[in-house]
């Protein structure tokens, strides 16, 4: 019986060393994945800023309220376009993130139950 004590015990510490090894993996990964995050999200803003600003130029320079508005139409467009764009990117960054961390614990827990069968 103490051997079966001990082999349980064994078990145990492999076990708790498998998870915070996963754990650690999904947090490392999490992290790459909030980086890139942040990372296009100050990409767009400074996207966005520029293209607010090369409008307002334009507005300035107009000509006629008929060039006033097509600059207006062509700038809203383009606005919609570059934020539904780039919301469908980010939702994609995110499912990544998601699936990335969660692979981590998968590959322990599937290793976990391998090795115990």
């Amino acid at each position: 019986m103490p051997k079966e004590i001990k082999n349980i015990g064994e078990e145990y510490k492999r076990l708790s060393k498998e998870s915070f090894d996963a754990a650690t993996r999904s947090f490392g990964e999490m992290n790459k994945g909030f980086q890139a995050l942040a990372a296009e999200m100050t990409d767009y803003s400074k996207r966005t800023f520029d293209d607010v600003f090369r409008a307002w130029e334009q507005l300035l320079s107009a000509k006629s309220v008929e060039q006033m508005i097509e600059i207006q139409s062509q700038y809203a467009k383009k606005a919609y376009d570059t934020h539904t764009s780039e919301m469908s990117k980010l939702g994609e960054m995110y499912v990544a993130i998601a699936s990335g961390a969660a692979k981590s614990v998968e590959q322990a827990t599937t290793g976990s139950a391998e090795t115990a069968e």
